[in-house]
């Protein structure tokens, strides 16, 4: 588990293809602080370090990784954002991220906005429920907060600071980027259209039902 507080950005220095997986070396410093079997998001994909030495670290990318995230897209001295995995007693900066890449989205457009940029992505269909107005969604690993809503489409503020931590300033029209939606609203708008689907309209938790577990008292109990 991850905060989308991205701490830096590492180097591609290796991605070779072995079979249908491929095998990544990322040069970042706090590689030899790393055990193996830890967690680590790459542009907001949770990849394993097998392997680690001073200064870089080694994961194996699988083939479903690879076919629905830009990491078999990366090459040899890209720059990616890094964030080691979430510890007992961290501060939850960001908001909850998985490291589970939901889609890939495309970045449309790029301005200046006051001393940082306004950057508008375009997404996938099957994305639409799931990116509200000031929703949290983690781009690149990066959480963010959704600035604007359009048609399969949205936009985000990068602060200065972003864009110190991040390679947000290596990108341009037409960069693909991972997107990972709020956790939280995935789960609700699963369940809603599960129940939906069942017919049922009538909440699931209602004052009598809590009453009937004992979290309530009935409906007119002094």
């Amino acid at each position: 588990m991850f905060t989308g507080l991205v701490e830096m950005t590492g180097r591609v220095v290796l991605l070779e293809r072995r079979g249908e997986e491929a095998h990544l070396r990322i040069e970042a410093p706090f590689a030899s602080d790393l055990s193996s079997g830890e967690s680590v998001a790459i542009d907001g994909v949770c990849l394993t370090a097998t392997k680690r030495a001073d200064g870089w670290f080694e994961a194996v990318v699988s083939p479903e990784t690879l076919s629905r995230t830009t990491i078999g897209l990366r090459s040899t001295g890209d720059r990616v954002n890094v964030e080691r995995a979430l510890r007992a007693g961290d501060r939850l900066g960001g908001h909850i991220v998985q490291g589970h890449v939901d889609g890939v989205g495309v970045v449309e457009w790029i301005r200046p906005e006051g001393s940082g940029l306004r950057v508008r992505i375009r997404f996938a269909q099957e994305l639409e429920d799931f990116i509200v107005m000031k929703g949290s969604i983690a781009v690149d690993g990066v959480s963010l907060t959704v600035a604007a809503r359009g048609e399969r489409s949205f936009e985000v503020a990068l602060i200065p600071e972003t864009l110190r931590l991040t390679h947000f300033g290596d990108s341009s029209p037409g960069t693909p980027v991972n997107l990972e939606v709020d956790m939280m609203g995935r789960y609700v708008v699963e369940y809603l259209k599960g129940r939906l689907a069942e017919g049922k309209t009538e909440p699931a938790v209602t004052r009598e039902h809590l009453a009937r577990h004992g979290f309530a008292g009935k409906e007119g109990a002094q």
